[in-house]
């Protein structure tokens, strides 16, 4: 049993990204679309699409950018949540890299979480 199924997401894309996979596949899940979605238009996945069922549950199906390596860290845990202000979300790797947030408006950036003066829930950092 799979107790932090975005730290099992975010594992699934940084090893396939460094064995240079051109795609991987994990469980699906609304949380899990909203965060590819933001990785994608940031451009670190090509595509993602949720493939049928074949056993208990969805699987999406990940297409990897060839030859970009992805450094990807889960930062609130099931056991130690980290939730941040707008004035608090600061850049990643001064701004060669970016952090996702779930706020109360969706799933997005920590740019544009700060733009729209939102504050919410960091799930991870990922860096190019």
């Amino acid at each position: 049993m799979k107790t932090d199924p975005i730290a099992d997401l975010l594992t699934r894309l940084r090893n396939a990204s460094h064995a240079r996979h051109e795609a991987t596949t994990a469980p699906s899940s609304s949380l899990k679309k909203e965060i590819l979605r933001v990785m994608k238009e940031r451009n670190c996945i090509l595509d993602f699409m949720e493939m049928e069922a074949t056993g208990p549950q969805p699987q999406l199906k990940i297409r990897l950018v060839p030859g970009a390596p992805l450094s990807l860290l889960r930062v609130s845990k099931p056991g130690q949540r980290r939730y941040l202000q707008a004035s608090e979300l600061k850049p990643v790797l001064r701004g060669y890299g970016f952090n996702i947030i779930s706020t109360s408006k969706g799933v997005m950036t920590g740019d544009q979480a700060r733009k729209k003066g939102l504050g919410g829930e960091v799930l991870c950092e990922v860096s190019l």
